[in-house]
């Protein structure tokens, strides 16, 4: 009887102290109403949905960390993250959401704040809206996009990142490749590193470690995310009332949430997520229909794939976990086939064994061959070979701009690949499509790699497959367990 009476002391304690703590930073948050005089929203489904936007506000930054970032210049008052956070009902699952920055939506009609007029219904790409309207604009946009209504509004900027990593004591981060980024600084070898806030900012932020551009950008934030949940749930500080306040306080101290995101909100998540792990979160991005749909007056923008973002969006609302269930260890290689698949009568033990597709199998790359951009040109006197190039990389994938020229010189014997070193990967994925070609780093060169045929070029190329591919235009959903070092 004393040893339970002791506990349930220690417990109440426990909980008293954690709402304190929690209570005296509620007045710390900056608050912002996103979803002021809204109307005809989306009915809400089950579980909880954050929009968490990452913004690049950068006024409370020092003069050093500046120049150590390289977070010079002045701020775009967009958004460069976007992502929905579903919290499941049971509040056994987080599902993450990839929003492209540049994805093509049409803000709804709506009256202008500053002068009062009328605005109708146009095209932008969605980063764009909180410039154009704020936090309202943007929740309207992405409610209006998903058919998902959003619960709650989190905005963080770059000075609450930084610091939420180091109240942490930093993230261990993994990559197979070297990551290079001469705008943000970013300078990781291959290897296990543990990085703390600034370097976390650059490992997120760098756009230009390869062609894939924000794709990649994406991936790299969603393998953050996922170090961050485990970093969190395998250092106690969920445990910990006073660690917990450490945390929340660096987590608050400068984001701006919806006036409904509170104590009590925060205490539940908290509470949810003691038994958390990486295997409790999944991560995937929108699927896109078109890459590089270009439109007047805006430029190129992604657009999403409808039907496929539509299913996606719809079990979010019925609160389904989006990965399949890791294979158990008795399970056959068939098991467990992929995200997208399903059972079907080939799954029947009795079932004969499906034949093999004929024809070679395709190199596993580094970079979808659909990311890549190329210009050919003919570096021989033989007429045609340019058109002939240009089209075997296409039938593969790559995205040539189907406007092959004639090089300078006419007697390349050796096909060349010209790459900006920053798109290193890019080259390395187009140079398995064509066995015994060149490489040669041109500084400057910019994301467009540019192929000369030489005389040894067949006339074929060599089929290519990115290392996590997915059905077209479907979203590669991954565990936040595969994700982490």
């Amino acid at each position: 009887m004393r040893a339970v009476t002791t506990l349930s002391v220690v417990v109440l304690a426990s909980a008293g102290i954690g709402h304190s703590v929690m209570a005296s930073l509620d007045a710390d948050i900056a608050r912002v109403d996103p979803f002021k005089d809204m109307k005809n929203r989306p009915r809400a489904g089950h579980g909880m949905n954050v929009l968490l936007v990452g913004t690049d506000g950068r006024d409370k930054i020092t003069e050093q960390e500046r120049r150590r970032y390289r977070l010079g210049g002045a701020p775009c008052h967009c958004t460069d993250t976007i992502m929905i956070v579903h919290i499941s009902a049971d509040r056994e699952r987080a599902t993450v959401v990839s929003l492209p920055r540049d994805s093509y939506v049409e803000v709804p009609a709506r009256v202008d704040e500053t002068t009062g007029l009328q605005r109708a219904a146009h095209p932008i790409k969605l980063n764009a809206a909180y410039a154009e309207g704020g936090p309202q604009l943007t929740v309207r946009t992405v409610e209006d996009m998903t058919h998902l209504k959003i619960d709650h509004y989190l905005e963080v900027d770059f000075i609450s990142f930084m610091e939420t990593v180091d109240a942490l004591g930093g993230v261990r981060i993994c990559t197979a490749q070297p990551l290079k980024d001469s705008y943000t600084g970013l300078n990781l070898s291959p290897g296990t590193h543990q990085l703390n806030g600034g370097q976390a900012l650059q490992y997120v932020r760098s756009r230009h470690v390869d062609v894939a551009s924000d794709l990649s950008r994406m991936k790299r934030q969603q393998r953050f995310l996922a170090a961050l949940i485990e970093r969190a749930a395998s250092s106690g500080v969920l445990l910990n009332p006073i660690r917990f306040r450490d945390v929340t306080r660096a987590v608050l101290g400068s984001v701006r949430a919806d006036t409904g995101f509170g104590t009590d909100e925060l205490l539940d998540l908290g509470r949810a997520m003691r038994n958390f792990s990486p295997s409790s979160s999944e991560f995937t991005t929108v699927p896109i229909g078109q890459m590089g749909y270009v439109v007047k007056g805006i430029g190129s923008t992604l657009k999403w794939d409808e039907a496929r973002a539509a299913q996606l969006f719809q079990s979010m609302r019925d609160d389904k976990p989006l990965a399949t269930p890791a294979p158990s260890a008795s399970s056959g290689p068939s098991a467990s086939p992929g995200p997208s698949a399903s059972p079907g009568p080939s799954a029947r033990p009795a079932s004969p064994a499906p034949a093999r597709p004929r024809g070679p199998v395709p190199v596993t790359v580094e970079v979808a061959p659909e990311q890549i951009h190329v210009q050919v040109e003919n570096g021989t006197a033989t007429a045609g070979l340019a058109r002939r190039l240009d089209a075997a990389l296409a039938a593969t994938g790559f995205a040539t701009n189907r406007q092959p020229v004639t090089a300078a010189r006419h007697d390349v014997k050796r096909t060349v690949i010209s790459f900006d070193p920053r798109w290193d990967r890019s080259a390395r994925s187009l140079a398995a499509a064509l066995p015994g070609s060149e490489l040669q780093a041109v500084k400057g060169l910019g994301p467009v790699l540019r192929v000369t045929a030489g005389a040894d070029f067949k006339g074929q190329a060599r089929k290519v497959r990115a290392d996590d591919p997915a059905p077209q235009g479907a979203p590669a959903v991954i565990r936040g367990d595969e994700k982490v070092c």
